[in-house]
C-alpha cells in the first residue's frame, strides 16, 4: 500500500474547505439546487483527477507469469488513443507491438522487470506508471517436520524447490485426533513454525497442510507423520578428546547431552561414537548406553585421530547429526635431552714431566715433582701437522759427532 507523503499546500487546503462545504451541501436534500449540484460534480471531478495523478505518480502492480504475452494498458484512454511507452526512463527496446494505448510484450522473462509509464500524443503527458513483476506460480512446497525437543514438541519447515521470483507467502494448517492445534510462527526463519504435543505417547497421525500463495497462484502439499517417527536430538554438545598420560593407545573422550532436550533423565538418550585416524578413511564405532565419556583403547601410537558423537532417544526416533569434529593424538613420550659439546669445550691434558737431578749446590730432595699444563687450543679445525719423531740412532748421532769431527781433524 502506498502513502502519498507530501506537505499539503494552500491550493490544497482551499480544495478541502470548498470540498467540505459542498459535501455539507448535498447532504441536506432542502439546500439541493443548481448551485450546490454543480459544486458535488466539481468534488467528484476532483477526487478521480487526484486519484489519477496519485496512481501515475507512484504506479501499479501488474504480476504475469514467466513466458506469456502480457498487455500491459495506458489508464482508461481511448482504444484510438495514440501513446508512447518508456521503461525505467528509457525507450522499449525489447521485443514488443503496440495497439493503440497498449503495449504488448512477448515470451516475457526476469529482464521485462520495471516501471513502465505511457505518455499521450502529442503534448507527452503522462496517463499511467505500471510496475510490471514477471515471475512464477507456486508448486507444491517440500515438507519436513521434526522434534528435537521431545515431548515438548515439533516444528516444520517448507521451502520451494524452485524459485517464484514475486512475493509468496504461506499458511500452515495442523490437525490431530481431528483437532486443529495452534500455529506458532518462528521468530529468526520465515518458513518455520512450532507446534506443542497434545499429548505424549500418541499413535494417531499428524497432518500438516502447507499452502503456498502469490499472486499467480496457489499450491498445498499435506504431510503426515506419527509422533515417534519425527524425534531426533540436536548433536551432542561440547566433545572433548584428552590423551592419557604414560598410555601411547588411549584416549579419554567426553560429550554433554544436546541443550536443547528438555528431559533427559526422563527420557534418556544413547551415544554412537566413531573415531579414526587421519592417515585412514575407515571409522570404527562403538555404541554406548546413556554415557557420556568413553575411553579408546586401541589408538594407533603417535597418529592424530579425528572423534565424533551422535545422540538418539533410546526407545524412539532417529539418530542425531554428527558433532563437531575433534582431532586429538595419544600420549607421546618427551625424548630425553641431548647433550652436545660447544666450541668452547675442551678436554683438559695433564703432562707428567719428570725432574732431573738438580745442580750440585742445589738442597732439594723430593720426588719427582708433577705439574699440570692445558693443551693449547687449534685456531682452527684442521688437522695439524705432526712432529718427525726423533729414534735413539739419532740421539746418538747427535752425541758422538764432535768426537768424530775432532778425530777427522787430527787425520788430516
Amino acid at each position: 500500500m502506498f502513502h502519498d507523503l507530501r506537505e499539503p499546500t494552500t491550493t490544497d487546503s482551499v480544495r478541502q474547505r470548498k470540498g467540505k462545504s459542498c459535501l455539507e451541501a448535498c447532504t441536506f436534500p432542502a439546500m439541493a439546487n443548481l448551485v450546490t449540484s454543480l459544486c458535488c460534480v466539481v468534488v467528484a471531478a476532483v477526487v478521480v483527477a487526484y486519484a489519477q495523478r496519485r496512481s501515475q505518480l507512484v504506479g501499479r502492480n501488474q504480476y504475469e507469469p514467466m513466458y506469456t504475452e502480457v498487455v500491459l494498458r495506458c489508464g482508461s484512454l481511448d482504444s484510438n488513443a495514440s501513446v508512447s511507452w518508456k521503461v525505467n526512463g528509457t525507450d522499449v527496446r525489447a521485443q514488443h507491438r503496440q495497439l493503440g494505448p497498449k503495449l504488448i510484450l512477448t515470451q516475457v522473462t526476469l529482464s521485462h522487470n520495471g516501471l513502465y509509464s505511457c505518455f499521450q500524443n502529442p503534448n507527452g503527458e503522462r496517463r499511467d506508471t505500471i510496475l510490471l513483476h514477471v515471475g512464477i506460480r507456486p508448486r507444491e512446497p517440500s515438507v519436513t517436520c521434526r522434534s528435537n525437543t521431545y515431548p515438548k514438541g515439533f516444528y516444520c519447515s517448507w521451502h520451494q524447490l524452485y524459485p517464484t521470483y514475486i512475493p509468496t507467502s504461506y499458511e500452515v494448517d495442523v490437525v490431530h485426533n481431528q483437532k486443529s492445534l495452534e500455529v506458532q510462527k518462528d521468530a529468526v526463519h520465515k518458513n518455520r513454525c512450532h507446534v506443542r504435543f497434545p499429548e505424549v505417547f500418541s499413535s494417531s497421525p499428524y497432518k500438516v497442510n502447507v499452502t503456498a500463495i502469490n499472486a499467480l497462484g496457489r499450491a498445498s502439499t499435506l504431510y503426515s507423520f506419527e509422533e515417534s517417527n519425527i524425534v531426533k536430538p540436536d548433536p551432542p554438545e561440547r566433545v572433548t578428546a584428552t590423551p592419557i598420560r604414560f598410555n601411547a593407545r588411549r584416549l579419554e573422550v567426553t560429550w554433554q547431552s544436546p541443550a536443547t532436550w528438555p528431559d533427559v533423565d526422563n527420557f534418556p538418550l544413547k551415544y554412537f561414537l566413531r573415531y579414526r585416524p587421519l592417515i585412514r578413511d575407515t571409522w570404527q564405532h562403538v555404541e554406548l548406553s546413556d554415557s557420556t565419556a568413553h575411553t579408546i583403547t586401541d589408538a594407533i601410537a603417535g597418529k592424530e585421530y579425528i572423534i565424533q558423537v551422535a545422540a538418539k532417544d533410546t526407545e524412539i526416533g532417529t539418530w542425531s547429526d554428527w558433532s563437531v569434529a575433534v582431532h586429538a593424538t595419544p600420549w607421546i613420550e618427551d625424548p630425553s635431552p641431548i647433550t652436545s659439546t660447544t666450541d668452547g669445550d675442551f678436554p683438559t691434558v695433564t703432562a707428567v714431566i719428570h725432574s732431573k737431578t738438580p745442580p750440585s749446590g742445589q738442597n732439594i730432595s723430593a720426588s719427582p715433582r708433577h705439574e699440570t699444563k692445558t693443551s693449547p687450543i687449534p685456531s682452527s679445525n684442521a688437522p695439524q701437522k705432526a712432529e718427525p719423531p726423533v729414534g735413539r740412532a739419532a740421539r746418538l748421532l747427535t752425541f758422538f759427532s764432535p768426537l768424530l769431527l775432532g778425530m777427522l781433524l787430527l787425520l788430516m
